[in-house]
């Protein structure tokens, strides 16, 4: 979210600017209705980095901890990403499926969280 300095003349750095990322690109992801992770985790990666190898290395990786990741269904998985829906293709590169720096990925499963009642 944009913030407005009280002073017009004040003009702050960015500490999280692309440049800041010796080429990488900040992606925040959300396996959504899970909260058993509650927020989005980001990863800075290279956007030469094919799809398939963020599913398995970054997703698989980090949201494995959850009992239920085991059981993801992925052709039925439901993306977005910044808020758009989203088909990723395996075999294209971050960048060619449209990921810029600071986006969010999001996936849905079609599997209810038996944590969703937990408080969890």
């Amino acid at each position: 979210m944009a913030t407005l300095a009280l002073r017009a003349d004040y003009h702050g750095d960015r500490k999280d600017s692309a440049d800041k990322f010796g080429g990488a690109i900040l992606v925040y992801i959300n396996w959504d209705k899970h909260l058993f992770f509650y927020s989005a985790k980001a990863f800075p990666l290279d956007p030469n980095m094919p799809f398939a190898a963020v599913l398995e290395h970054v997703i698989g990786t980090h949201f494995c901890q959850h009992p239920e990741y085991k059981d993801i269904d992925w052709g039925t998985v439901e993306w977005s990403l910044n808020n758009e829906p989203f088909q990723p293709v395996m075999d294209k590169s971050l960048a060619e499926n449209g990921f810029d720096h600071k986006c969010l990925l999001r996936f849905k499963t079609a599997e209810k969280s038996a944590f969703a009642d937990a408080g969890v």
